[in-house]
């Protein structure tokens, strides 16, 4: 607000939330002929006008002396305000035998806080400021909202915000979205690493117990004033708390998106992975169910369990001693003074210190980061709907469980749907329709589509992704450079004899130009530069990198090897390397002959 010399005020910003405010009022005001439950003779004088708009100002003072409706219905009146009082009125008419604890609510409990700027504010400049840096609410706090408006107990709704607030920074583990002893008894005692409630009743009871235990303890506590806080700092004592620390990890979703994949779990239904339709799936939810308070109390049990299994078993991105890295790290309590990340899978194996390339940890973390790079966008990640279904349904989870569900994931978005000869499987058919067992095994070369692997033709990334990651599980110990290989964010798909030669090199002989066999995945910006180098030329360029142990691509180093022992990179050796790709990605699918045994 503004104060005027004459006393009134002039509303800055808030003009729609006064307005429908009084028009609640007037509503309200004209229906106490009908309902004697309640008492308005206390509003009886418009404290509303529009110093511009005497249409509007016309409008407001005959709905307040209770002219009828249909005498309003005029272009002398705001058409806009009449029609935003009837529905007010509808819905006042709606609440039935509820009007008068509404009336009570909105009366006794409602405030509005009248905030005045300076007597020397510039009222236009302001108002621009405002509004430019104005925010709208995210859909996902609108999502918490209706949820909320769901429930009817108090601790049901305070559960449901800490939760929430919990679980909303993607990039913090989310023990550290609670308070001290309430990690020790939602995710175990002196552990932290642990999910110990079973369904929302036990999480509740996790929560309550904490808040009686500190009530029980709690001794009479002086108040303290915001001068006396400010002369008086807290301790240092919770530097060690590594919640204090900058943030290290960038989760690979946001919160939104996340919301949407939770709900999948829950409900084993198709709902669409994109936060574009946020609110639509969440609405379909809380209208396909009947009992709407136990659909929230699920949805929120589901939340933090997903994120605390999103935390243990997901790849993250980390940043730390001045590195950028890949990490899949779980947090670890030592003592009161001592919690820090350690590698989710491994131990204590000296194989699996935090930095290295050998043990389970990596095992896991490169099959991840293989996923992940083939679908960098926020949407319709299903890799990760696969992982999340299969953590939140696993009664325990360890590394060759996990580890299993993974490959067999792989090799059904592989050879179910991007190099089926039919019409591929979808996701959903995939992830939440096939059994355990069901996932592609022995296959070979006539049972892979082979116009697939051609370019132009190859539907997703992770065709040549999961390829490098077959390369570094079978020569991992060979090299350097394959054990020390990372996925990255690769997204052009090079011909290695180029599809436009320099003008003194001649095309390629023979049909072998769009074959799987020559094409590999580079970063953009080296296809840009070396895109119409010839071979020779290339292999130069890569050198440089293999002396530090870098390459983007494993497949792409087997053709540089090829093409060092022949001395040569012509349809012969496209082929042949072509051959070997695919035989690396049919033998994934091998199955261990089980051996009969004769009493």
């Amino acid at each position: 607000m503004f104060k005027r010399k004459d006393d009134s005020y002039e509303v800055i910003d808030g003009q729609q939330r006064f307005t429908t405010l009084t028009l609640l009022a007037f509503a309200l005001k004209r229906m106490v002929t009908k309902y004697q439950a309640f008492d308005m003779g206390w509003y009886d004088v418009v404290n509303l006008s529009f110093e511009s708009r005497q249409k509007s100002s016309d409008t407001f003072a005959s709905l307040i002396q209770g002219v009828a409706l249909e005498h309003l219905n005029t272009d002398d009146y705001n058409l806009d305000v009449i029609n935003g009082y009837t529905l007010l009125e509808k819905g006042l008419l709606a609440l039935g035998a509820k009007l008068e604890g509404f009336c009570s609510y909105l009366f006794d409990k409602v405030e509005i806080t009248r905030v005045c700027v300076p007597a020397d504010t510039d009222l236009n400049h302001y108002f621009e400021v405002m509004n430019n840096r104005g925010e709208q609410l995210e859909k996902h706090e609108v999502i918490k909202a209706r949820l909320m408006s769901v429930l009817t107990d108090d601790n049901d709704k305070e559960l449901l915000s800490k939760v929430w607030d919990a679980t909303a920074n993607m990039e913090r583990y989310i023990q550290y979205g609670f308070n001290t002893d309430e990690r020790h008894s939602i995710f175990g005692k002196d552990d932290w690493g642990q999910f110990t409630p079973i369904n929302y009743a036990d999480l509740a009871a996790c929560i309550e117990s904490v808040a009686k235990t500190k009530q029980s303890g709690k001794v009479e506590s002086a108040s303290l004033s915001l001068n006396d806080m400010l002369a008086k700092p807290p301790p240092s004592s919770l530097g060690t708390d590594i919640s204090l620390t900058p943030e290290r990890f960038n989760s690979v979703i946001n919160f939104s998106n996340f919301l949407l994949h939770v709900l999948r779990v829950l409900t084993k239904q198709d709902i669409a992975l994109d936060d574009k339709r946020l609110l639509e799936q969440f609405d379909r939810y809380l209208k396909d169910n009947n009992n709407k308070v136990k659909a929230v109390k699920d949805f929120v049990y589901a939340l933090l369990k997903c994120k605390y299994l999103f935390d243990q078993f997901i790849i993250k991105r980390e940043f730390s001693d001045g590195k950028d890295k890949w990490s899949l790290k779980r947090l670890h309590f030592y003592n009161t003074k001592s919690q820090s990340y350690i590698n989710t899978f491994g131990g204590s194996n000296e194989l699996d210190d935090e930095d290295g390339f050998k043990g389970e940890n990596r095992v896991c973390l490169m099959l991840l980061s293989a996923f992940h790079v083939s679908t960098p966008t926020l949407v319709y990640k299903h890799w990760l709907n696969a992982a999340l279904y299969y953590l939140y349904n696993a009664e325990e989870v360890d590394f060759e469980g996990y580890m299993k569900h993974l490959r067999r994931v792989a090799k059904r978005f592989i050879f179910d749907r991007f190099l089926s000869h039919q019409e591929g499987k979808t996701y959903f058919e995939m992830i939440y329709k096939s059994k355990s067992n069901d996932y592609p095994k022995n296959l070979t070369a006539i049972d892979i589509n082979i116009d697939k692997l051609c370019f132009g033709e190859i539907e997703n990334n992770f065709v040549f992704n999961y390829l490098d990651y077959l390369l570094w599980r079978k020569k991992r110990n060979s090299t350097a450079v394959i054990s020390e290989f990372e996925f990255t964010f690769r997204s052009s798909v090079e011909h290695f004899y180029p599809q436009h030669p320099m003008n003194d090199f001649e095309p390629l002989k023979g049909g072998s130009l769009h074959e799987f066999g020559n094409l590999c995945l580079i970063s953009h910006s080296k296809n840009s530069r070396l895109s119409n180098f010839p071979p020779k030329t290339k292999l130069n360029h890569f050198t440089a990198g293999l002396k530090k142990n870098q390459i983007d691509s494993l497949k792409l180093y087997e053709m540089l090897q090829l093409m060092e022992q022949d001395d040569s990179w012509e349809d012969t050796q496209i082929i042949k390397h072509g051959q070997e790709m695919l035989s690396i990605l049919c033998g994934s699918t091998k199955t261990k002959k089980k051996t009969q045994t004769r009493k």
